[in-house]
């Protein structure tokens, strides 16, 4: 088997993103005249996103706390919960899919989007014309979500609010903005298929700006991933789970003692290297089984147990649901989330 190469990852965020990989769950293309309002209900394990692309509107999110903030691009930092203005160009992302209100005004009736009609234009993608005839707001809203199991570490980083706000021209983020209104505005046939690839790319130039523009989110792994030695470890760890680590690997990896490799690896990861494995490989088990085509028995054979039953206790620890579970179902949540905005 291959050995992990002698250098860090060049771009440790660029890494990170990398390996969670994330899947748009639904997204929508809304027409709102004034008077509108909708409740979007909580989606635990999805990132919420909304771009307006014209108009304006009022956003509330469900127990914001102090932890609201910038993005990429600017943006004002507060994080009181309370009703604030979305304006053109902006781009909000809601980490965690806390519950929240869009509305035209404040107090005007908002009902939940699933009790308002809108059309699937294919498996992912509605189209949501809604409220009165005063002037219209057109948005791009969505969900998304980080497939890998460890992506909680980075998302609970996030604060309750992501703000991109409008900056001058130059600016990545608001040039994909600007495509993006473009494409809504004046798109052309395949205009769905390019409206959701560019919301992806938006979310994640927020989460990647939130991450480089405040170091304090960047702890445990997504922190140490910038070391020059830690780093490889874990690079080499996230790109061969199945592989049998010791700490012994993984100290040559990183070109140090095991001594000075495991004290240092705890430092920066807040958990011992070979603790730290598990857990990665746990993860990416249950990553395998959630496809529904391997079995337990392979996961176990995959990952390095000579006993299913070894590797079914310590999946269970881990994951905190049985592996047998996650095969048949998936991950809790996952299913509710990709289903709930499809009826």
């Amino acid at each position: 088997m291959s050995t992990a190469p002698p250098f860090p990852a060049a771009d440790p965020l660029g890494e990170a993103l990398h390996v969670l990989r994330m899947d748009g769950v639904f997204y929508c293309r809304s027409e709102l005249g004034e008077p509108w309002g909708m409740t979007l209900p909580p989606t635990p394990g999805c990132l919420w996103f909304h771009v307006v692309t014209s108009g304006g509107c009022r956003l509330t999110v469900d127990g914001a706390g102090a932890g609201a903030g910038a993005g990429a691009g600017g943006g004002d930092g507060t994080g009181d919960g309370a009703d604030r203005a979305l304006r053109p160009g902006e781009l909000v992302v809601v980490p965690r899919g806390t519950g929240h209100v869009l509305r035209s005004a404040p107090g005007v009736s908002a009902p939940d989007i699933r009790s308002i009609p809108h059309p699937m234009l294919d498996g992912r993608y509605a189209l949501l014309r809604h409220g009165g005839d005063g002037p219209v707001t057109r948005m791009v809203c969505g969900a998304v979500r980080f497939s890998h199991p460890a992506a909680g570490d980075l998302v609970a980083s996030l604060p309750d609010l992501v703000r991109v706000e409008p900056s001058p021209i130059g600016d990545r983020v608001q040039d994909t903005l600007r495509l993006l209104a473009a494409e809504v505005e004046h798109g052309g046939p395949g205009s769905d298929a390019v409206i959701t690839r560019l919301a992806d790319v938006l979310v994640l130039q927020a989460v990647r700006g939130r991450l480089q523009a405040d170091a304090a989110t960047r702890t445990g792994w997504l922190g140490a991933l910038a070391d020059d030695r830690i780093g490889r470890a874990l690079a080499a760890v996230h790109r061969e789970p199945e592989r049998d680590w010791t700490v012994a690997a993984l100290a040559a990896t990183a070109a140090m003692s095991r001594s000075a490799f495991s004290a240092r690896f705890t430092e920066l990861v807040g958990e011992s290297a070979m603790g730290y494995v598990t857990r990665w490989r746990m993860h990416a088990a249950a990553e395998f089984l959630s496809g529904g085509s391997g079995t337990v028995a392979q996961a176990a054979h995959r990952f390095g147990y000579r006993s299913e039953a070894a590797f079914a206790r310590a999946f269970s620890r881990v994951v905190g649901e049985p592996a047998g579970r996650v095969r048949r179902h998936g991950l809790a949540g996952t299913a509710d989330a990709l289903a709930a905005f499809r009826s």
